[in-house]
Formats: C-alpha cells, structure tokens, sequence
C-alpha cells in the first residue's frame, strides 16, 4: 500500500528537531514544551551545542557575558 506514496521529504523543521533534540533534553529541559523558553535557552548556550544542532543557530550570535558595573561607594 504505501509503495504507491510517493517519499515524503523532511521539512525542514523536522531537519532540526532532529538534529537539535538531544541537545535540547540535555541543556534546555527545564524549558520543554515552551518552544520560545528551549529556543532562548539553545541561543545562550549555543557554544555547547552539536555541531549538526549549532548550523541551526548560525546567524544568532552569541551572547557575552555582562561585565557588572561597579557600585560607587557611599
């Protein structure tokens, strides 16, 4: 029966869950179903992420850390 079907190609949304999901059970779980939350957390974390995963978030740059201001002293 499914002979017939022609081969369904994998969006590519289904491309990077794919690629992206261990990395998101392994860094962002705490995230997980927000899709927002797990995008943002991936985005901060992207320097740990899969090299397959890391091709997703090509052109977001990695956040620096904030250097604190010092507090004057009164």
């Amino acid at each position: 029966m499914a002979a017939g079907l022609p081969a369904r190609a994998d969006t590519a949304r289904e491309q990077q869950t794919k690629a992206c999901k261990g990395d998101a059970l392994r860094l962002c779980a705490f995230a997980i179903p927000n899709e927002k939350r797990i995008t943002a957390c991936m985005e901060r974390k992207k320097d740990k992420l899969s090299p397959a995963c890391r091709a997703y978030f090509k052109d977001t740059p990695v956040p620096q850390a904030k250097a604190k201001t010092p507090q004057p002293k009164r």
